[in-house]
């Protein structure tokens, strides 16, 4: 295993993960190792907007950097993006940060990291997009290992224990609005229809039926791009289900999936949110892995076709077969092998 031995504990540490949402949540072990590690550093966080809602407020985190990184893909913003951008770079040189490390793993992650002028940058080995190039330190991670296992083995060189895997969830204060909603529903289940990638999403119909069948009321969430298809499910419920997706904040969603007796999804967001939270998770995969990416930790369970073509990590299929072929009552009969 790689040791990075330092001259002297760092007083000031940036961490570079934007996104995803997913990816976000799994970081949040690293964050407590860390924290435990260095218990009087300063630790600074980039994240992209939208995701910061599962690290505001977290204790262990002195200042957020948000950035917009979607908007730097918009050709049309590239004077803005630039500015951005130029601004950010010289105002982290300014925190004169002891060490850097870099989750993200990609060229502007890897831009970012070196730009910080920090003595010690820390990434992995097989980072993509030559970002390797920019740190001083450098993790095997691996390919073939869940996304927090890979994380923590940075903990680990670092010298920082990671015998158990903490998911430090920011403090939230429920809102009435959730509360009145958890009232009305009694014991519920939550639904998660989206992905980022349709080729995850399996049929909204077969989630309405699945919400008709079950012993427990559904709540649906989502953004507000998941709004017609939770709107069918709901519709195909009989009553059972009730959206509210495109109604939620991150951290109203939090406080929804913590009311949770379980929760059924795609891969998706609020699914490592779940598996964080300890909720029991049945998470339906077709197109990618999810001995790499599925709901870390236990009690959780995992319903995929016994297809030759999975994982392919395609983000386009005229097939689909590998979410078609699981049915209503593969997942339902899931649900009955949660532990209670």
């Amino acid at each position: 295993m790689e040791v990075i031995r330092l001259k002297k504990a760092p007083g000031k540490i940036l961490i570079i993960k934007p996104s995803s949402l997913g990816d976000v949540v799994h970081g949040l072990p690293f964050l407590y190792a860390l924290h435990k590690c260095f218990p009087g550093a300063v630790i600074h966080w980039i994240v992209a907007r939208g995701n910061e809602g599962v690290l505001e407020g977290n204790p262990m985190i002195t200042k957020l950097w948000i950035i917009d990184k979607d908007n730097w893909k918009d050709l049309g913003r590239l004077r803005d993006t630039l500015t951005e951008i130029t601004g950010t770079t010289a105002a982290l040189r300014k925190e004169k940060f002891d060490m850097v490390i870099d989750l993200q793993g990609l060229m502007r992650s890897g831009l970012m990291a070196q730009a910080t002028g920090a003595p010690v940058r820390v990434g992995f080995s097989e980072a993509r997009e030559g970002s390797h190039l920019f740190y001083t330190h450098k993790v095997r991670g691996g390919r073939g290992i869940h996304a927090v296992d890979r994380y923590l083995k940075v903990a680990r060189a670092l010298g920082c224990a990671t015998e158990e895997a903490r998911f430090p969830m920011p403090p939230v204060s429920e809102p009435e609005r959730i509360t009145r909603i958890k009232d009305k529903l009694g014991d519920y289940s939550v639904i998660v229809p989206g992905a980022r990638w349709h080729t995850k999403q399996w049929p909204a119909e077969r989630f309405g039926r699945l919400a008709s069948m079950l012993g427990i009321r559904s709540v649906i969430v989502g953004s507000a791009a998941d709004y017609e298809t939770a709107r069918l499910i709901e519709a195909a419920s009989g009553g059972k289900a009730l959206s509210i997706a495109g109604e939620t904040d991150i951290r109203e969603l939090i406080c929804i999936i913590k009311g949770a007796k379980y929760m059924i999804t795609n891969d998706s967001g609020p699914m490592h949110i779940a598996a964080a939270c300890g909720i029991p998770v049945i998470a339906i995969f077709g197109p990618t892995n999810p001995v790499l990416t599925g709901p870390y930790g236990s009690n959780n369970i995992i319903v995929q076709a016994p297809v030759d073509c999975s994982p392919c990590r395609k983000r386009e299929c005229d097939d689909l077969k590998c979410m078609k072929e699981i049915t209503v009552e593969q997942v339902r009969e899931a649900v009955g092998r949660l532990s209670p």
